[in-house]
């Protein structure tokens, strides 16, 4: 029972994922893009962490904490730049 449950989460999360990239795509400012790509990116984190768990992987496990810490370096390069300006 709980499986089924977390698979549904997956493909709300994907839909989720597929929703957003709506917005990256036709964002109206690159703030909008950008902000889009990290809910992708967390979002696919999240997908992967319960993935990881329902198939027994501890390699998506991984794939899901090195997509987090590229989001966390994605957001501190564009601090700097805002900050820069």
């Amino acid at each position: 029972m709980i499986d089924a449950v977390l698979y549904g989460a997956v493909v709300f999360l994907v839909l989720n994922v597929l929703a957003s990239l709506v917005r990256v795509l036709r964002g109206p400012s690159d703030h909008d893009r950008l902000l889009a790509l990290l809910l992708m990116g967390t979002t696919a984190a999240g997908v992967l962490a319960i993935l990881a768990h329902l198939m027994q992987m501890a390699a998506l496990r991984d794939a899901a904490l090195a997509l987090v810490a590229l989001a966390a370096l994605v957001v501190l390069a564009r601090v700097r730049t805002v900050r820069a300006r």
